[in-house]
């Protein structure tokens, strides 16, 4: 008996599922409900879970506590229990009267009480608030969604433009230096990759948690951003540069650093601008060795922030495998002998082991994003 009778259906009409294993009890609730609300009927606790998973599903259900094989109490546990009817109000209806029961029933989650006798004022105006409530709640989660959905929206625009915007900036320096686009996109998962790799290392576990390695990868484009302020004579020196010029070239590490921090410096939100942070790490001690023989500070070791020592090895690679004015570009084998010449020297040891490990993936970024002949 899971549906023994029912009133004329509208979309407009809630519905309200009364659950009792007493037919005259059903037949009494029924009559007093259906001139106002959509009905359906359970006459058992098993029933009774079934239909509430039916279309149309109930917006309120009227439970019995009494009934055999599964009382009312199991039966708000499973509904709260499951996802598709945890939200649907309950209101138990009994001829219990103590405390105690009372206080059991709303530990599991009933929203109120109908003692029997049953007075037909009193279950229209429990019935009525209680699906009000429900309305009132069902409109407000909507509006809470739509309003997330929103803000992931603008944040999503909002992250777009500011990714196209570092991509723009990037690709003016790289420009100047007649680089390319592509370059940019290569050292930037190059970055993903070894940071990525790095991670799988105790050491850097903590450290390097999907959103900083994400962090580091939206920062990398930015790294040469200093060359726009080098001038072109120097720049696009096909050939050696004297000690003079190639003292002006080292330069761009802290130019780059200090155009950043003064975009940067006036803004409050530290945690909004961490990759602007790490940009202007990367800009300033990319050109750092591991040795301590690099440019601007001459740092050592660990003195040289991650994300630069990540961005040394990826821009140091890049170079090798491209064509340059200077050079043929060289093929991935001899650029990692020239890589794994460095360890320890130029680059971080635990870096180039990082390389090492994912070479077949620098391989597949240098393919994806290969330079066409007119570049």
């Amino acid at each position: 008996m899971s549906a023994v009778m029912s009133s004329p259906a509208s979309p407009a009409r809630r519905t309200v599922m009364v659950v009792d294993d007493t037919p005259e009890n059903l037949t009494l609730l029924g009559e007093i409900l259906m001139p106002h609300y959509g009905v359906r009927v359970a006459s058992s606790g098993a029933r009774a879970l079934a239909a509430a998973r039916i279309d149309p599903r109930p917006d309120l259900i009227l439970l019995d506590v009494m009934m055999p094989v599964m009382d009312g109490y199991e039966v708000i546990s499973r509904l709260r229990a499951d996802p598709e009817t945890a939200d649907i109000p309950v209101i138990f209806v009994t001829a219990l009267a103590a405390t105690d029961d009372e206080a059991k029933g709303l530990e599991l989650g009933a929203v109120d009480y109908i003692t029997k006798p049953v007075r037909p004022s009193i279950v229209l105006a429990r019935v009525h608030a209680h699906l009000d409530l429900k309305d009132a709640r069902d409109i407000l989660r909507n509006q809470n969604a739509w309003l997330e959905g929103e803000v992931r929206r603008r944040m999503s625009q909002n992250q777009m433009v500011q990714d196209v915007s570092m991509r723009a900036l990037a690709s003016l320096a790289e420009a100047r230096d007649n680089e390319t686009g592509n370059h940019i996109l290569r050292t930037q998962n190059y970055v993903r990759v070894l940071a990525s790799q790095l991670a799988t290392l105790p050491r850097y576990a903590d450290l390097l948690t999907p959103e900083i390695i994400e962090t580091y990868t939206k920062a990398a484009p930015l790294h040469d951003i200093g060359k726009v302020g080098i001038p072109d004579h120097i720049l696009h020196k096909p050939g050696k540069h004297t000690p003079e010029e190639w003292e002006i070239m080292m330069t761009h590490a802290k130019i780059g650093s200090d155009a950043i921090w003064r975009a940067i410096q006036d803004e409050d939100d530290r945690v909004a601008l961490d990759f602007m942070y790490v940009a202007m790490e990367i800009s300033h001690y990319h050109h750092e060795k591991w040795d301590g023989s690099g440019y601007p500070e001459r740092l050592s070791g660990d003195q040289i922030p991650l994300p630069a020592r990540l961005m040394a090895l990826g821009d140091v690679f890049d170079a090798l495998i491209s064509k340059r004015v200077y050079k043929p570009a060289f093929p991935i084998e001899k650029a990692t002998e020239i890589i794994l010449e460095g360890r320890g020297k130029h680059f971080d040891p635990e870096v180039v082991d990082a390389y090492v490990a994912r070479i077949d993936d620098f391989r597949q970024i240098a393919l994806r994003y290969t330079d066409s002949p007119e570049e």
